[in-house]
């Protein structure tokens, strides 16, 4: 699921980002951002990179998905804890949204005497294609997007898992993007066959996201969802 940004105060963190995020601000291609700690979601343009991307979601398994039975959000640990480990930015002293808005945000302004709490910034929503001012007393305006949401993890296999393994995915940078709010109610929790970004643009680049989340913790994608994911990066 999308969920509303609510800015909590800590001390270190990933820092301003402003000087990382690519010309324009439109972000980094997932191709060229295998875990997820460069800044923002930029298309997939070429013929070359379209067919990387088809390979890539070639590997990607799929299944029917199970049951939404015995799922809680509090089944994948305490909302963007930094006590996790194995995934980029963990333990850096900065809880994990604060840690999203300074990766993608430009002109990002921290709290007095905090390197972590962002309380405004400038920032491209991939999912919208525009560029949004943000500061915390607009905290909905942009939400933090699980690409592969919490829900869908669940019923693909995370059921399963140890909670330390879900606490990971939660809180992994490969699959968090901070986008635009009404995109949150859109997509739910839903996969690539039901939902994709409004912006044409980064569809591709999306459902890669979602391909790389998916091999990195070996669960499987609906074969609808599958379908979906190979023919937004056709031609």
């Amino acid at each position: 699921m999308l969920t509303a940004l609510g800015l909590t105060g800590c001390t270190g963190g990933a820092g301003t980002s402003a000087d990382s995020v690519p010309a324009g601000g439109v972000g980094t291609s997932p191709l060229q951002n295998p875990d997820g700690t460069k800044p923002g979601l930029g298309p997939i343009v070429s013929a070359a990179d379209r067919q990387t991307a088809r390979d890539l979601m070639a590997k990607v398994r799929t299944a029917a998905a199970g049951p939404k039975d015995g799922y809680d959000r509090d089944q994948f640990g305490p909302a963007w804890t930094d006590s996790v480990d194995g995934v980029a930015l963990g333990r850096n002293k900065c809880d994990t949204r604060n840690d999203l808005l300074a990766r993608d945000g430009r002109s990002v302004e921290h709290k007095d005497k905090s390197a972590c709490t962002v309380t405004a910034m400038t920032i491209y929503d991939p999912y919208t294609g525009k560029d949004v001012r943000w500061t915390k007393q607009q905290a909905s305006k942009i939400q933090i997007d699980h690409v592969m949401p919490l829900s869908y993890d669940w019923q693909m296999g995370a059921a399963k898992w140890d909670k330390a393994e879900r606490v990971q995915i939660a809180n992994d940078p490969l699959n968090l993007i901070p986008a635009d709010g009404p995109q949150n109610a859109a997509k739910g929790d839903s996969g690539p066959a039901e939902w994709l970004p409004a912006n044409p643009a980064v569809r591709c680049s999306y459902v890669v996201r979602f391909a790389q989340v998916s091999i990195k913790y070996q669960l499987p994608v609906t074969e609808a969802d599958k379908k979906a994911m190979l023919q937004q990066c056709a031609g």
